[in-house]
């Protein structure tokens, strides 16, 4: 089941707005997730803790987050799943086309296992 956890350079308004249009769908923002305790904490620390909890990381992060999957994978270690955003496809200021991009993807795969997935995710009309 896709739960999110949208990284701190995504705007807690796409949290809102996805709140407003499905409730049933578990998100939360990095700024409010556990009282903002991992707001500037190193990703693999944030990860492990989304993983704990079953939540996959929304992120912009192709440069850092990659090298800790590609780590954890040799380690045998499992994460909760990691949807990234490209800034060229979708942008950060896109709030709109954010929120409709993730409940497309949650409609369509939101009852999958994500344990380990990586989904690349794309604009939506």
């Amino acid at each position: 089941m896709l739960k999110l956890l949208l990284d701190e350079h995504v705007s807690p308004d796409v949290a809102r707005g996805i709140r407003r249009r499905r409730r049933s769908l578990a998100i939360h923002c990095m700024a409010e997730w556990e009282g903002g305790a991992f707001l500037g904490k190193e990703d693999s620390l944030c990860l492990l803790e989304a993983a704990k909890q079953g939540l996959s990381l929304v992120t912009y992060d192709r440069r850092t987050i990659p090298p800790v999957l590609k780590l954890w994978a040799e380690e045998g270690r499992a994460h909760a799943g990691v949807v990234f955003v490209d800034e060229k496809t979708i942008s950060p200021s896109d709030i709109g086309g954010l929120i409709r991009a993730l409940l497309l993807l949650a409609g369509a795969a939101g009852n999958l296992d994500w344990t380990n997935r990586v989904y690349f995710l794309h604009r939506q009309g």
